[in-house]
């Protein structure tokens, strides 16, 4: 077996077909239908299975391409590093950011890195869970993780700081004159929450156990974003990281007490290279507030 072999199994994935995987890779079809044969005879197994909607992967396919995903990005960051010079550094930074954390300091050290650094490919996307984003960075799939800390944080991730949570009003409530909220003041609040395994709906949950709130749920939903617009339109109240307040909703959230606060960490792979430290570098220079009243959600 060889990477090209896992490359065009990837391709055929992500396209559903050999024509259009060659046309991703930009080489003839009989080359990409030959390389598919070749792996599935020495496999032993059926990699895909034929649909009207094109080629879906099989059961075993599925599993084999988990794995051979990691080999191919390994291997590209392998030749990426071997190709760095102090001052040039190309290949691709795969990132993934645990929702509502980090929002106000990771763009500003991406858009750091991409001005330093303009022939690396940078991909970032979002996670709710820890326990998922601390299982892909150790099997490699990626290379920088910004999340929560919690309980089965691993020792040797890198604390950047602390993420203040404040509470999103409606307009016209009454709280809003005040300028901090006591948390004990929401008592009897219909609350729009988060996901149940995630990180926020987590830090929520403490915060309605330590100060004795028993909330009405009005809605739950997957993005920061979506739950400040509803609490801001008098759906209910939430609890979101300060950083991750949408442009113009500001003058409707508020800090409160006690202090909501969670730690922020950056969870590097398993032999991490200059890309991946040249962005914690750079996170770590951007402005994280110190404070903490909350231990880290499991």
């Amino acid at each position: 077996m060889s990477l090209r072999q896992y490359e065009y199994a990837l391709a055929v994935a992500e396209e559903g077909s050999v024509t259009a995987a060659a046309e991703l890779l930009h080489v003839a079809q009989p080359s990409v239908s030959q390389q598919i044969r070749g792996l599935e005879r020495e496999l032993g197994v059926e990699l895909f299975a034929r649909t009207p909607t094109g080629l879906v992967p099989t059961v075993v396919g599925r599993a084999f391409l988990r794995e051979a995903e990691v080999a191919v990005s390994a291997s590209r960051r392998a030749r990426a590093t071997a190709r760095a010079g102090a001052d040039d550094l190309v290949g691709e930074l795969l990132v993934s950011v645990q929702m509502g954390f980090g929002a106000g300091q990771l763009p500003g050290a991406l858009g750091a890195l991409r001005r330093r650094f303009t022939r690396l490919e940078v991909t970032v996307f979002e996670e709710q869970s820890s326990a998922e984003l601390e299982r892909l960075c150790r099997r490699g799939v990626l290379d920088l993780a910004l999340m929560a800390a919690c309980e089965r944080s691993p020792a040797d991730a890198h604390h950047l700081g602390d993420e203040e949570f404040v509470v999103v009003l409606g307009a016209g409530h009454r709280q809003l004159d005040a300028d901090r909220v006591e948390l004990r003041e929401l008592e009897g609040e219909p609350w729009v929450r988060f996901d149940r395994d995630s990180a926020l709906d987590g830090v929520l949950r403490e915060v309605l156990r330590d100060n004795d709130l028993t909330p009405t749920t009005v809605a739950r939903v997957s993005q920061t974003a979506t739950a400040v617009r509803w609490a801001a339109h008098g759906l209910g109240v939430t609890l979101v990281p300060a950083s991750a307040v949408p442009q113009g909703y500001e003058h409707q959230v508020r800090p409160v007490f006690p202090v909501v606060s969670q730690p922020v960490i950056a969870v590097l792979r398993d032999g991490a290279g200059p890309a991946e430290r040249a962005l914690l570098d750079l996170l770590r220079q951007e402005t994280w507030p110190e404070s903490a009243s909350l231990s880290p959600v499991s």
